[in-house]
Order: structure tokens, then sequence, then C-alpha cells
């Protein structure tokens, strides 16, 4: 395997050497100049030769040609373009300032790819939201929501409200890579998943791959959200925020050095804890209720080749009832990056981060009885990456990464009559390595193709114990025969993958086009979780001795076409994707504290296929979209449901959503969503017995996810007025006001049995009766106001 990526390498570094004879290279950034932000997924166009390239996520473009004379259009969504002449006779730098347009009326809200993207990219199953159209969403209680907004496309879900993250064709959330500034984020949620940790005034850019995923990209199954934050304003000083009713957020962006460096700072913080104080009584008044999140940047241009990034995020959620219970979770992440331009044609980013998340519970009513118990997943990372711009129709990219992970599964520090007792699982240790090659080329004029191959590589090791399990009979915990002790660093177990990644691209004409992928990844860290359960109470773990990496092979075919003039967007898919190796649990299994977990977790396989279905309009008074899923997604685990397929917790049939912004006027302007979503599978009693005058529900067939929760549906609205436009007003602002639930309806999360409060005849044993357990069981009104001051 070695010797083969080595020659690929070769043969690449051989085919830059033949395409750097009597060609030259023109090269560059593309920005915003009201802001300096390097626009990603601008586009450099030489109009003589019909060729370009786009700019990367560093806003980066280079394009290679013949020596002459060219006319170069540079373009991006919702700026104004600019052409400029260009003497190529050699090699020549050339950065392009693009100016907003003046008027929205004919903005493309959905996305800020150029207008024919969709048809002419080689990317498929790729969802890209620009920031203007998620803060033109209904709010809740005065926030935009990415997360929330990226559940209306089609393939995404959520199993209901309360829960957090999301759900991609099937898969479960920790399927999920949610990178922030090439940090993964492990928990995206504030507030049981009804806010993501993203502050919208901080977000530059969002991308989810949910198929087609390409080579540089790895590490689970599902999708990857990609999240980059803005850079901070070169040009002058920005000050921009919104005060809502539970919480308010500001952010600050400046230059230091003009055109040179600046910074971003954006903070949120809630205060359902003061709104609450007023109505808490004496044995309540030491409860904590909020959340806040902190997120920094700065950037330095050393030199034309040369720029730095250093970003950082903090987040916490705090939930403390009294002294009775609480519980409280956070991220923390830290990223420095390198941009290195080697040649005209060889860009370079070298990526390192720090990534931090824990969770922790407490229960107890004074400091004589107390319970408390902390958990957490943290890993360093590097990872350099190489960008070759090879000529108009081969963009090649190549690198690699490194991982080291440490997992801390528990520790419960508990007080009982003024004696302590401390108890702690062992950490765990891994370390995951992968490099990669991908070639995106265009083979004709209505063909095009991305094909890349990755490798992966995962070490399970020291110090602490492997354990090796007996056999038990299906769906029951597994015994522990014997097991090993292995000092720090010390290989357990390794595992080695290789990724296939391939996409076509076949152009029926201008305005459609016909695409296939395949991709295969593998996914070496899992989480054990009570899928029901509203609270983060979750457990990382790596692939171990006893647990193997899981894989998953999806191919998929679309259908894409634009209408009048790209007025119009209409886009199908159909997809399979297999899994192996998935991990469940039996029934009863101990979650928290457990050193034997392994003896409780089963793994089995999976399969996922479906239908999406989007059309969007783009121009406009009225915008918005429609996308409608029909998925299927099941599961086989020896153990569980009679060993036969089930479906899993996350299969929805139907999920159709609903988007639509109209401009009412130069200042009113209203929005809408409606989701109708078929109800999750849950796991009810087969049968019931009697003890000691009660009726107990009992699984006795051990079957899985045999019945139906109700269909999820909800209506949201939203309106919001500007205040007046002059030309020379630093200050302007706009109230927004919505209603969350317009239909009042009682969504349910799950359900569970309890006991009648009475006999249903005397005499008789007390009945059990299942009850609908709803987060949100109310329309919410909300009113905020948004204000930007330059």
């Amino acid at each position: 395997m070695k010797k083969l990526l080595l020659n690929l390498f070769l043969c690449f570094g051989l085919l830059l050497q033949i395409q750097a004879q009597e060609k030259v290279t023109l090269n560059g950034y593309i920005k915003d100049a009201s802001t300096g932000e390097t626009l990603i997924g601008a586009t450099a166009f030489i109009t003589e030769l019909g060729v370009g390239a786009t700019s990367n996520e560093y806003g980066f473009y280079a394009v290679t040609v013949a020596p002459g004379e060219y006319t170069v259009e540079y373009a991006y969504l919702g700026f104004q373009s600019q052409v400029i002449k260009v003497d190529l006779r050699t090699n020549q730098s050339v950065d392009v300032e693009l100016y907003e347009q003046a008027t929205q009326i004919e903005e493309i809200v959905i996305t800020s790819e150029p207008e024919d993207e969709q048809v002419t990219n080689i990317e498929m199953s790729v969802n890209k939201l620009d920031i203007s159209t998620i803060q033109k969403m209904p709010t809740l209680l005065g926030e935009v929501e990415i997360i929330r907004s990226i559940q209306l496309l089609p393939g995404v879900s959520t199993v209901g409200e309360g829960a957090t993250g999301f759900n991609v064709r099937g898969g479960s959330i920790d399927q999920n890579l949610v990178l922030l500034d090439e940090a993964p984020v492990y928990n995206s949620s504030h507030l049981f998943g009804f806010f993501s940790v993203f502050n919208p005034d901080a977000v530059k850019d969002v991308k989810l791959f949910k198929g087609g995923i390409p080579s540089r990209y790895g590490g689970r199954l599902s999708s990857i959200l990609d999240v980059r934050m803005k850079e901070g304003n070169t040009k002058k000083f920005a000050l921009n925020g919104g005060v809502g009713l539970i919480f308010s957020r500001l952010a600050v962006e400046a230059p230091i050095i003009k055109d040179k460096m600046s910074f971003i700072i954006a903070g949120r913080r809630s205060y359902i804890d003061v709104l609450a104080a007023p109505f808490l009584n004496e044995d309540q008044s030491d409860s904590r209720l909020y959340f806040y999140d902190l997120t920094l940047k700065t950037n330095y241009k050393i030199n034309s080749k040369d720029r730095i990034f250093l970003s950082a995020y903090l987040g916490r959620d705090k939930f403390v009832f009294g002294d009775d219970a609480g519980f409280s979770w956070g991220n923390q992440t830290a990223t420095l990056r390198w941009n290195h331009l080697f040649s005209e044609k060889l860009f370079a980013n070298v990526t390192t981060y720090f990534s931090d998340y824990d969770y922790k519970l407490s229960f107890g009513d004074d400091s004589a009885n107390r319970f408390d118990w902390d958990a957490r997943i943290r890993n360093y990372s590097i990872k350099p990456e190489f960008t070759l711009f090879l000529n108009p129709k081969n963009l090649i990219r190549f690198g690699g990464q490194s991982i080291i992970y440490q997992f801390e599964p528990g520790r419960a520090v508990g007080v009982s009559e003024g004696e302590v007792r401390d108890i702690s699982i062992d950490d765990k240790y891994a370390i995951e390595s992968a490099v990669y090659i991908e070639n995106e080329q265009d083979i004709s004029d209505k063909i095009k193709i991305n094909y890349g191959l990755r490798w992966s590589y995962f070490n399970y090791t020291g110090e602490g114990r492997a354990y090796t399990y007996g056999d038990a009979p299906a769906g029951f915990r597994k015994p522990v025969e014997s097991f090993e002790s292995f000092d720090q660093w010390e290989s357990i177990q390794t595992y080695n993958n290789l990724e296939p990644r391939f996409s076509i691209k076949y152009q029926l004409n201008t305005s459609s086009s016909i695409k296939a992928s395949y991709n295969r990844m593998a996914q070496y860290i899992h989480l054990v979780s009570n899928t029901t359960a509203s609270t983060p109470v979750d457990i990382w773990t790596p692939s171990t001795n006893n647990i193997k990496p899981q894989i998953a092979d999806q191919v998929a075919l679309g259908y894409f076409q634009n209408f009048k003039k790209n007025t119009y967007e209409f886009s199908g898919e159909v997809y399979y994707k297999k899994m192996d190796n998935l991990v469940d649990y039996i029934d009863a299994a101990d979650i928290l504290l457990n050193e034997f977990l392994e003896g409780d977790l089963l793994t089995g396989i999976g399969r996922a296929y479906g239908l999406e279905l989007m059309l969007k309009k783009n121009k406009g008074d009225f915008t918005g979209w429609i996308s409608y899923t029909l998925a299927r997604t099941e599961r086989q685990v020896n153990g569980i449901n009679g060993n036969e397929w089930y479906p899993s917790r996350f299969d929805q049939t139907h999920n159709f959503s609903f988007s639509g912004f109209y401009d009412l006027s130069k200042r009113w302007s209203l929005s809408s969503t409606v989701s109708v979503i078929s109800g999750t599978p849950a796991t009810f009693p087969t049968n019931r017995y009697e003890q000691q005058g009660y009726i107990v529900p009992h699984n006795a067939f051990n079957t899985r996810n045999n019945v139906r929760i109700p269909l999820y549906y909800r209506w949201d609205i939203g309106a919001t007025l500007k205040g007046k436009e002059r030309p020379d007003k630093k200050w302007s602002g706009e109230w927004e006001f919505s209603v969350y639930n317009v239909l009042n309806r009682r969504n349910p999360f799950s359900i569970f049995f309890r006991q009648a409060n009475e006999r249903a005849l005397a005499g008789q044993p007390i009945a059990t009766e299942a009850v609908r357990l709803s987060v949100i069981g109310n329309f919410i009104p909300s009113v905020s106001y948004n204000f930007k001051f330059n």
C-alpha cells in the first residue's frame, strides 16, 4: 500500500513538470470588498478559452493556460462581477475584491454558489446554505438556528424535539462529523437540541456532505458538516448582535493592521436563570439554568505567500435544580492553521487543533449525601493538506492527518453520610491516521469525474486493560474470561481500511445533468447512549479488540435540472447504503460506570435506502424550497428481535418540508417553514404479567422497535421589519417576530409506561398506561431586535 501511494505521488510530480512547460499561471485571492473576507466558491473565468477556476476554502484560485492576453471575469453570487484584462506572458498573482450587489431582488438566497452550480458541479448529495438564508428563517425565542435549518433539507431529520444533533440518511448522530474550523464538535446542541453551538454572527460558510464524500474527509459513516467561521473585518470596525426573550448575542470584528491582520469575537448568553429567579422558592434559590458560548478568531497575512489563522470556541450548558439534581455539558476547540503558497499552482494548509467535550451529572440534596458523575472525550490532531491546480482540467488534492484520542468513560464521586467514595473507569487511548489523494478531472465538455483513495489506520493503545469475553446466549451479557494489562501507548489492537471514492457527472445539456457516486467510509469511534433520553448521557468509546470499526458503502444516482434561467432548481436522488459493525446494546444494558461495557454491546449490520426530491425557487419576491424524502433504514443484530431485521430508531419513512420567504416590501419580509415527518419507531411490551397486585409490562420476545409513535408535524411563521435605510446611517436594526409551533401541537418525543392511578375494579391489579412525552406542547411566540454598526 505504501509503495502504491508513493508511486501515485511520483506520477503526479511528473505531471506537474510536464504541465509547467510552456504554460503560465494566474492565481490570487477573491475577497469581499467591504470586509476583506475571502469568498469560498467564487469563480475566475477566462472568456476566450471557456475555462476557469473556483476559489477554495481560503478564497485562493489558480488557473494555468498558454501565454497570451485574456479577459478574466470574477464572479460570486450576490456580488457584482468584475472583468479585467490580463497580459499573461509570465505567471501573475491578481487579488480581486468584489462588491455586494445593491439590490437583493435577484439574489439567490438558497445557496451562495454560482447559479448553475447544481448542474455543472461534480458534487452531489451536497447542500450549502447561505447564512443570509438561515437568518431569514422563523426564529425560536428570537434566535435563528443553523442545525434546525439543515433539518429542512432532504435526507436530514431528527428523532424529535429535545433530541441533540441530527440524522442523515438513516444514520445515528455519532455518524456525523461536525467540524468548526476543522476541529470536531462532539455535541452540536444547546438546551437539549433547540439551539446549536454555532453563533450565526460568527459563521461564514455551512456545507453538508450526505454522499459522494471526497477523499479528504473521513472518520464518520453518514455525513460531514463543515462549518467555517468568519475571519474578521480587515477594513473597518463592525459590530452586530441581537436581544431576544431568553438570551442575547454580540459580535465585534475589526482590523488590527488594516488589510493585513484582523479579529472577530462573538458571544451569546442565556438569562433563563435571571428570568426564573423571582419564581423560585428558597429551596430552589441555588438553581442555575443557563448556556453560553464564546467564539474568537484572528488572522495575520505575513506576506503574499503565508497567512496564519487562530480560532477558538468555548461553550457550556448548565442546569442545576436547587440541591437535588443537575447536569452540564460543554465543548472546547482551538485551531491553528497556516496557509502557504509553494508555487503558483501548489497551495498548502497545515492545521493543528484541540477538541474537548465533557458531560457531568449530579444528584443529591445536601453535601452529606451526593453523587457526581463526569466523562469526556478529548483529542489533538495535525493535518497537512495540499491543493495542486494542475491545469484547468485537473484539480488534485492530497494530504494526511493524525489524531490522538483520550476517552474518559466515567468517574463518580459519591458522598454518603459524610463518607467519600471515588469510582472511576480507566481512560482509553487511541491514535487514528490517514493519507489521501484525489483528482477532480474534466474528461470532456460533458463528463467530469472525481476519483480518490483514502487509507486509514487506527491503533487502540494502553495504558489499560484489554478484556476477553466469553460466549453468552443471544441478548445476554457476555462474561469476562480474562484480561491483559498494557503500558502507556503500547498497542492493543490495530485496524486499517482502504476507502475508495468516486463521482461522475454527465452534462445532458446546459440546464440538466446526471450524477452518480460511490464512497466507502470507516468510523473508528462509537457513541453508546440511551437514544430515547433527552439528556446528554453519552459514552464515547474507541474501536477495541472487542469492538470493530463501523464500515459503510454508499451508492447514489441523481438527476439535476434548472428552469427559466436558473429561477427554479430541481434535484432528485436515490441512494443505497450498507453498513457493517454497527453498535447496539442488550436490553437493560448498564451504560454508566460499567467497566465491562463491551460485554453489554452487540454488533450487527444495517441498510438504508431512499428517494430525495427537492424543488427550489431562487429569484423574485418569493423564494424557498420544498423537499420530500421517502426512506427506510433497518438493522439486523444477533441477540435482538430474534435475529431478524428491524427498523432502526432513526427510521422515518416520509419526511416533507417547506421553507418560504416573501419580500412584502423594502422593509417587511415574511417567512414560514413546515415539517411533516413519520413517527419514529419505539419498543413496546409484547405481553404483561401480574406481580404483587401490579400489572408489569414485559418484552418477552426481545422485539425491538415494534411500533411507531405518532406523526411529527410543525408549522412556524416569522416576520421581519427593517429600519429605515439612510445612506449616511452607520447604525441599522430590525425587529423579528415569530411563532414556533403555530398549531399548538404536542409532538411526541417518546412513549413510556407508568402505573395507573387507580384500580379498574376493587380487587383487580393496578394496571399500567402508556404516556406520551412531549418536550414542547404549546406554541411559542417571540420577538427580538437585531442591530448592526459599521
